[in-house]
Parts: structure tokens; sequence; C-alpha cells
């Protein structure tokens, strides 16, 4: 008996006319589907005996029709007549007994009901029909008293996220767990800003976004719309339109949107609309940050996921380059302002790009750019911007990348351009950022200084030496920089540190014994001068 009802934990699915005729009670009558074997999916909303003429007049549509057969007309016309009424009304279903009346199916009646794809259905043996009535219905009104649940239950957690402050990206993964299919929040410019898979993948529900959504479109009150079927309800307030959320159906073959869908539809865009109210951070931003943070941290399920996702959010996948920007503002500036007016500028430009707030204090922009289109231009652009806004904020440009996936490797390149330079780190004369070809020996080791191996390089190379400067009161850590800095040049050296030619000569010979180096070599030369770099810049630390 309980296999006869759904389970409490899952959706409601409607019973067929598939579903009753496998019932015990109508399979013992040996059912055979006549016409209508593609339609076995429509679904049954209560069961009607009739050995009336006109049986129509007291249905209301969704009906599985039973019958003897003793009403049916003896002429054709009157056949088709009574076929027509039921097809017109909606019957789910006619199942016609061939014990009393008939033996085999009229043929009248088998055409028309082909004519009208409405299913026919002979039972060979007796068949209790109040039997039938019975277990079908105990099964719809089991069905319903679990719809009534289901949806008490779909409110209660939607109120639960109102009321405990979640944000859209909490709402739109309920949507899609409670329904099992996948949702979309969409803004006014037909830009998918999260997309909650189920059944489908990102690729899959985000291809062609703003084409397949423009297509669909629009209205004030939820419904299914568009070529594809989407269910759809807006998002908005006391008149003002913000966006849209769409059900996507999973397959060709799944079924149909039912109400328990629109209900879950409908709480969600409540619970967004009142997220959107307590969450002041625009719907947009939060989107492009996720969407970076997923190619930095290569949190995407796959390549094509993250095209399709980029490209829904206006960052075009097939752009033949892409460049990686950090904007470092501080750690007492203000993030959101840069993000609006980075995004302003960029929509000014014409540039399609992602920005979002990757840390406290940090920006990142990625860019995506035509073949004939260079990037400088642009990301002095947004430099002016940004200098504008926060005083000694440093832009920092990784390499350029073919491919949208690459992303994360121009990201990490403007890291390791942003971690090598100091604060108060000149610019370059021609430009207003930093690059990868700035970084030279003094800002490889700033960006290393934290190392223990850097420290100890150069805690091995010069301690003897910093530590006679200290014990006498002597400079010769300066004298071995001139020197260093002159290639061993000891005349320019010594012009250089206001020593005469005997002094410099005296104080090479002392270094030389302290450090146990012959300073005439010239790649022990560079090993000093790797090592006297490194400790400038651990005390400029």
């Amino acid at each position: 008996m309980n296999d006869n009802h759904p389970a409490d934990h899952g959706p409601v699915r409607p019973l067929t006319v598939a579903d009753v005729l496998a019932l015990p009670v109508l399979a013992a009558g040996q059912p055979r589907v006549v016409t209508g074997a593609a339609q076995l999916d429509r679904p049954v909303g209560w069961v009607h005996i009739t050995e009336l003429t006109d049986p129509a007049s007291f249905l209301k549509g969704g009906e599985l029709v039973l019958t003897t057969g003793m009403p049916l007309p003896e002429d054709a016309r009157g056949v088709r007549r009574y076929v027509d009424e039921l097809s017109d009304v909606g019957a789910a279903a006619l199942v016609i007994e061939l014990v009393r009346r008939y033996h085999r199916p009229p043929d009248a009646l088998v055409d028309a009901c082909r004519l009208r794809g409405l299913p026919l259905v002979t039972l060979a043996k007796d068949v209790n029909f109040l039997e039938v009535t019975q277990v079908v219905h105990a099964l719809l009104l089991g069905n319903q008293t679990h719809a009534m649940r289901r949806t008490q239950r779909i409110h209660e957690a939607f109120t639960a996220l109102t009321l405990r402050g979640a944000g859209p990206e909490d709402v739109m993964r309920a949507a899609a767990e409670t329904s099992g299919r996948t949702v979309v929040l969409e803004n006014l410019a037909h830009q998918a800003l999260i997309c909650e898979p189920s059944g489908l993948t990102v690729e899959e529900a985000l291809a062609d976004w703003e084409q397949r959504s423009r297509a669909t479109g629009s209205g004030d009150h939820t419904a299914i719309r568009g070529p594809e079927g989407w269910l759809t309800a807006s998002v908005e307030y006391r008149g003002e339109r913000w966006g849209r959320v769409a059900m996507l159906p999973a397959r060709a073959e799944s079924p149909s949107f039912g109400p328990e869908d629109v209900t879950v539809l409908e709480r969600a865009a409540m619970a967004l609309t009142v997220a959107r109210l307590i969450h002041p951070t625009p719907w947009e931003r939060t989107a492009h940050r996720n969407a970076l943070l997923d190619l930095v941290e290569q949190r995407h399920r796959s390549a094509q996921d993250a095209r399709a996702r980029c490209a829904a959010l206006g960052l075009p996948a097939d752009r033949s380059r892409f460049v990686a920007v950090l904007v470092d503002l501080g750690a007492a500036a203000e993030g959101a302002e840069t993000e609006s007016r980075l995004m302003r500028e960029l929509s000014t430009a014409g540039a399609a790009a992602l920005v979002g707030e990757l840390a406290p204090g940090r920006v990142g922009v990625l860019l995506g750019l035509r073949a004939t289109q260079p990037w400088r231009p642009v990301v002095e652009r947004l430099s002016a911007v940004v200098l504008g806004l926060v005083q000694g904020a440093v832009m920092s440009v990784g390499c350029e990348v073919a491919d949208l996936i690459d992303a994360v490797r121009s990201f990490r390149a403007a890291a390791r351009v942003a971690e090598a330079t100091p604060p108060g780190q000149p610019l370059p004369a021609d430009r207003s950022f930093h690059e990868l070809s700035d970084v030279g020996l003094r800002r490889l080791l700033y960006a290393l200084r934290e190392d223990p191996r850097v420290q100890e390089y150069a805690e091995r190379q010069l301690r003897r030496l910093v530590d006679h400067d200290t014990q006498h009161g002597t400079d010769l850590l300066a004298t071995l920089r001139h020197y260093l800095e002159a290639a061993g040049n000891k005349t320019t050296a010594a012009r250089r540190g206001g020593l005469s030619r005997e002094t410099m000569y005296q104080r090479l010979r002392t270094m030389e014994r302290l450090l146990a180096r012959d300073l005439e070599s010239g790649d022990q030369r560079t090993e000093l001068h790797v090592a006297l770099t490194a400790l400038d810049v651990l005390r400029a630390g």
C-alpha cells in the first residue's frame, strides 16, 4: 500500500495515464492501447465512469473516462462527435470494456480517437470500475496532501532564508536544490549573474545566453515563455524591476513545469527582492568578483563552463587576447568605489572586462581584447581613474594570454609584479603602471625578502664585514658598495667614496681578508653584489 504513495521528501509527480494502466486493478483487465500511445504521459486528475451519450458536459479536463461502450452512438458521425467532445474538454484517455456490447473496438471509434490524438484503451476482461475509481482517487488525494505539505515546506524554507538575511547565491542554490532544475538570475541587460545548475552543465545552461534570453520575451507574471519553454518570474520592488529569475527545463524529455515549480520560483523571486534591499552590493559586482575568483583559483568544473559563464557576464570567451590587471589600493582604501568607477570607465571605453575585489584592498581586472585592440591605452585610462581616487595606488599588469582559461597565468604574473613592488616605488617614465619587465634584481629580492634562504645568504656573505664596521666604527660596507657599483674599477670607486687611492687599496685588502674573497673575481663580485642588494632590501623592509 505504501508503494502507491509518493515519498514525503520528494517532489510530487502527477499521476499519468500510463501509471493508472499499470495499477493491478486495471492490469487485471488486460488493457491494450489502441491509439495515442505517445500520449500516455498525460496527467490524470480524476476518474469518471459514464454510460451517457454526451459525457463531456460533466467533465472539466484531465479525466480518465471509463465506459462499457453501451452508450456509443451507432453511426460514424455520432462516434466522431462523441470523441470530439471528449477531446475538446481535455479528457486524458478513453477506456472501453470489450465484454458486453463490443468484443473489438469499432473502427469509427478507433479512427476518431487516432485523428484527435486521444488515447483509446480496451479491456479484454471485466473490471470493477468502482474499485478503479477508489484506488485512483486515493492516490490523487494522497498526491494532493503531499503537494500541500511540500508547498508548506517550500514557504518555510524561503522564509527562513529571508529571516537570516541570506544573499542571492544562497537563495538561488535553495531554488535549484528544491526544484531539481537549473535556475539563473539575470539583470535587465540579459547578463546571467548567478547560475545554479541542476540537470544541466553551466555550459548547456548559459551558452549564447543573451540571444536566448532576449528570444524568451518578458512579462509581468510568472509564466512559461519563449521557444525553449523557460519558466520566468520578475524580481522587482514597487514597480522598479531589477531583473528576473529563470528556471530552465532539464532536457527535451523532462516533464513540464508544475505548480510546485511556480511556487519555488515565485518564492525565490521574493527572497531575491529582500536580499537586494538588505544587501546594498550590486549583483553585477558580486557576479564579476565570483567569476574572477573562479578563474584565479580554478574553481570552475570545466573550461567550457568557465567560458560560458564569463560570456554570459559580457566577457566574450572568443576574444584573441586576455590581460590581467591588479590594483592595490592599500588596506584603508574602499574597494567598492574603485570597482564601480573602473566598471564605468571600461564601459565608456567600450572594453570587455570583468572587475572584482579579489581581497581587501586589491581589485582585479580581466580585459578581453580583440586582435587589433592594444591594451596599454586601456590600462592607462584605468590608472588615471585609480590614481584620481587613491593616492599611492599601484597598478600591476600580467602577461598576455590567448585563452580565457589561461587567465590564471596572467593573474599570477601580475601578482608577481605586485609583490615585487615596494611602497613608494617610482613609476617608469613612460607609463603609470608596473609590468614584469620592470622587475630587476632589487625588486626580485624585495619579493623574496621573507624567504629564510635569502636572509641566510646575505648574512653568511656579509656578516664579518658588518660586524667589523659595528665594532670599529668603520664604513667598509659603503666602500664595498662603491667598488661593486663601479664594476671593480678602483679609481672610480675611490672617487665616489671620497677616498685616496692608497686608502682604497688598503680597504680592499682588509675586505678581502675579512670576507675571504678575491675581489678581482667577477663571479665573486656578483655574489657579493647580490648579497649586498639583499641586505639593503632587508634593512629597508
